[in-house]
């Protein structure tokens, strides 16, 4: 039998690049009113999809010509809100799909997260994941006091300890340490509740948590690392890996090296899956398809493009000279300790290190990448369908897919449920119902 495929929602950005203006996307609903993301769980429950994601950013985008006007104006990864609220209602709403929210390491303290996390795991029967971020961008680290990026490197250190502390929290109250024992008045067995005594390099923790132990015992853990050191920390911590939409080769290349990392630790690579985010426009016809694809790119002006790449990647692009080779622009990018693998890794991939651009070339390049036009699937069911199987087969037929990024929230999410699902189902791809209880089993199914 063909293995399953798992499929996540990510929302994230279903209310910015302009994809609020069609009056079929947010249902006449204004961000970020609830009754729009209960509204969301309930059709992605219908389809039994595995979880509904968000990412976030705690700064607003200031990047592009040193100001966040641009940002501001046109929606450029703004509005954002706390999703933990919006996901207890979320959960709330439905019983099964699962809800993963998105949290920095680069300034987040372990206890605080892991305490958290517990209580949200509570709150949703055991269906939360936490995806762990290593922040690349500097109005996100003035929010927390810091003056400039920290070294790559060290931002993937401090969330591997990040995760080692919060895993020995969740580990300091043992499954069946609460008694609630109405006959002898006793709540807890003390010889079940442990002290953690950690100091490392980064925090330096106590322990133990004084929550009840959550019905998954852990959140499930989400990271998205692409570099070759994110890779190795994605092996180490997490249990799913939230993986780029770049071309296949690469993808491939990916799966590799986190196989070669998992092994180098002693981690079952097979035990290990990737969701790959994958932009979709999906309809009945494959014109219709395309037409929504192709109406993202007069979504957002030029202005909202240059403040997300450069909001994207942390290095301003309209600093860009009027001719460059791609490589010569990603040494400047990694010397500024900003995101090595964003737009200019991936034109690098497509076009060569040694390929020079016009600066005008470039923008008009990044209009297609700041709308996900250059990696969105349109089409039908049964050609996107075809497609994901490809990708799922070339990487290990392990994990799936993180649908985003979609044109229309409400009428492409309605499309998933209701001709993507079907499809994969005739293909033996995907779930008929939902077997499990909590997110972690949900994604463990073969």
């Amino acid at each position: 039998m063909p293995k399953l495929i798992h499929l996540g929602l990510d929302l994230s950005y279903a209310h910015m690049g302009g994809r609020w203006r069609d009056p079929r996307s947010l249902g006449g609903y204004v961000f970020p009113d609830v009754a729009l993301y209960e509204k969301v769980a309930r059709i992605a429950e219908r389809g039994c999809l595995d979880l509904i994601f968000s990412g976030d950013g705690t700064g607003v985008p200031d990047t592009w010509r040193g100001s966040r006007d641009a940002a501001l104006e046109w929606g450029v990864n703004w509005p954002r809100q706390d999703f933990g609220p919006l996901a207890v209602a979320m959960a709330r709403a439905t019983k099964h799909v699962g809800l993963g929210l998105t949290f920095s390491t680069s300034f987040m303290h372990p206890y605080h997260m892991a305490r958290y996390m517990n209580a949200m795991d509570h709150v949703s029967g055991g269906r939360m994941a936490m995806n762990l971020v290593a922040s690349t961008r500097l109005s996100d680290f003035a929010n927390f006091g810091m003056n400039a990026l920290s070294n790559h490197d060290d931002r993937y250190a401090r969330m591997e300890e990040f995760v080692e502390v919060c895993e020995l929290l969740w580990d300091s109250v043992e499954p069946d340490a609460m008694l609630w024992d109405a006959a002898t008045g006793r709540v807890t067995d003390p010889a079940k509740v442990h002290d953690v005594h950690y100091e490392g390099a980064f925090f330096k923790v106590s322990g133990p948590l004084n929550t009840p132990p959550s019905p998954q015992g852990r959140p499930v853990l989400i990271q998205a690392g692409g570099s070759p050191r994110g890779v190795r920390a994605s092996a180490k911590v997490a249990d799913v890996i939230f993986g780029s939409d770049m071309a296949l080769s690469e993808q491939v290349r990916q799966r590799e090296m986190l196989d070669q990392a998992c092994v180098a630790i002693g981690r079952d690579p097979e035990r290990c899956g990737i969701l790959w985010q994958t932009p979709i426009a999906i309809a009945e016809t494959e014109a219709e398809a395309v037409a929504r694809k192709d109406a993202l790119l007069t979504s957002i002006p030029p202005e909202a493009v240059g403040a997300y790449l450069s909001y994207n990647v942390g290095y301003d692009f309209s600093t860009l000279p009027r001719r460059f080779r791609l490589s010569e622009l990603q040494a400047e990018i990694v010397k500024a300790h900003a995101s090595p693998v964003g737009i200019v890794h991936k034109m690098m991939v497509e076009f060569g290190a040694d390929a020079e651009f016009a600066r005008e070339e470039f923008l008009e390049y990044g209009v297609r990448y700041a709308t996900y036009h250059v990696t969105m699937l349109a089409g039908t069911a049964p050609q996107i369908a075809d497609r994901l199987e490809e990708t799922f087969e070339a990487t290990g037929s392990r994990g799936g897919f993180m649908l985003a990024h979609i044109p229309s929230l409400l009428r492409d999410l309605t499309g998933i449920v209701d001709l993507l699902v079907p499809e994969l189902r005739r293909r033996g791809r995907f779930r008929e119902v939902y077997k499990t209880t909590t997110l972690r089993e949900t994604l463990a199914e073969d």
